[in-house]
């Protein structure tokens, strides 16, 4: 008996599996997308989102940075900015860009930033004059592989050289899925190095790290991952006088306002701030809008530290500040740990193989309460592999991928019945067939 409802179980969790596959092709093709407005608000939503959005305590302000703003500022207000810094004697200065002539035309047509040279000689100065500056590079695609679905990236793009011989590079692409600047982008991760034309480039946070804490970059990039996930922990700060701080901190549209402290692009050009935010610090330049509390979506990306978890409407954290939360997790060694592949779908298998095992049992045992026991028994399961997927995040920082496990919990009960329903066919053909003969 036990070893008929084995091989019966087998049977049909082998079944759901394959309903499984059929749905996950359907959805592929997109045929219902017009009619799904659920499933498309909910697309970009992962249940850990709700563990960074909702469970986490609010961070402390990290004293080792300083996010500068740059605003509307041109190369030669930049140029003040990285003048001022250096002169308060930061132990790193970033900045979140580059500086180049389109297409390396050189000409004041074609790059009019070239039509302020006391500017430009202003900027490279300062770049060299800085105790250690690292500046952003980008990693870029050419016009054959851009046409490739995947994240294929065979050349970089760098400032123009009288820039960039003063500086580190790192490179500040982010995957985020977008095709273009202006595309909705949501942040999840970080590329830690890449192999360009086989040169290595680290990215902007790893190179800051290791500039910072050799040892603690070193150790990041032995964990060897292509991807790494973000452990986002906060959001930067506005706490300048004069600003308005809570429709300022309201306006990035995330639950953490306080990770980092921020200096704004005019305190910055007025002195208007103690050196002690400045001295020994990490100091990390960039765009957070042409001032600071600006509601404006030029280089900001969704984060799962968004207040909306699903149908997120307004992004929450600007380029610097992704890089940023990357630089801290390294530092803290604060990652974010995954299961294998192969564990996901072997957790899916046993969950699977035991509900319908217990299935069969109460069909064979209380016919009568099958129905609304099986039902209880998906929603109990369906609940607990949600909670086990958040509360595993919230407390270990490690990611339980069971979408494949949750999904095959949805759809055990309806293939149970499908799966009987046909067996009972065969069987009634076959009998009627055997007694023909």
């Amino acid at each position: 008996m036990k070893k008929k409802i084995f091989y019966q179980s087998l049977a049909i969790t082998v079944f759901v599996f394959v309903m499984l596959w059929g749905a996950q092709r359907v959805t592929d093709l997109k045929l219902f997308a017009a009619f799904d407005t659920i499933g498309q608000a909910l697309s970009d939503f992962q249940l850990t989102d709700y563990a960074f959005s909702n469970l986490r305590e609010y961070p402390n302000v990290d004293d080792r940075f300083v996010l500068v703003n740059i605003g509307p500022l041109d190369r030669r207000g930049i140029a003040q900015q990285i003048q001022i810094l250096n002169s308060y004697n930061p132990k790193i200065i970033a900045f979140d860009g580059f500086f180049k002539c389109p297409a390396g035309l050189r000409d004041s047509i074609n790059c009019p930033q070239l039509l302020d040279t006391l500017g430009n000689l202003m900027l490279e100065s300062a770049i060299a004059d800085a105790n250690d500056f690292v500046l952003g590079s980008k990693l870029m695609q050419t016009r054959v592989t851009a046409k490739q679905d995947i994240e294929f990236y065979d050349s970089m793009q760098y400032s123009d050289e009288n820039f960039g011989r003063h500086a580190t590079y790192g490179f500040v692409s982010l995957p985020t899925n977008a095709t273009y600047q202006e595309d909705v982008k949501l942040c999840r991760s970080i590329f830690p190095k890449w192999t360009v034309n086989g040169q290595e480039h680290l990215a902007f946070s790893v190179q800051i790290a290791k500039r910072y804490d050799s040892a603690k970059a070193e150790k990041f990039l032995a964990r060897g991952n292509k991807e790494e996930l973000l452990n986002f922990r906060g959001n930067m700060e506005v706490v300048q006088l004069g600003y308005d701080t809570e429709k300022a901190n309201e306006t990035g549209a995330s639950r953490f306002p306080t990770m980092f402290s921020t200096l704004d692009y005019d305190q910055v050009l007025r002195g208007d701030f103690d050196s002690s935010v400045v001295k020994g610090k990490i100091v990390m330049m960039g765009f957070m809008g042409n001032y600071l509390g600006a509601p404006q979506w030029e280089d900001k990306f969704f984060t799962p530290l968004n207040r909306r978890v699903a149908g997120r409407a307004n992004p929450d954290m600007f380029g610097l500040v992704v890089h940023a939360n990357a630089v801290v997790m390294i530092l803290n060694e604060d990652y974010i740990n995954e299961i294998p592949e192969w564990t996901q779908y072997l957790i899916a298998f046993v969950v699977c193989m035991l509900t319908v095992y217990l299935f069969v049992y109460i069909d064979k045992t209380l016919p009568t309460w099958f129905d609304a026991l099986s039902f209880v028994i998906q929603m109990v399961e369906l609940l607990l592999i949600s909670a086990l997927v958040i509360f595993a995040f919230d407390l270990w920082s490690l990611k339980l991928e069971l979408s494949v496990a949750l999904g095959v919990s949805a759809l055990v009960g309806p293939c149970y019945d499908i799966f009987k329903s046909l067996q009972n066919e065969y069987n009634k053909r076959f009998t009627k067939t055997q007694e023909a003969v």
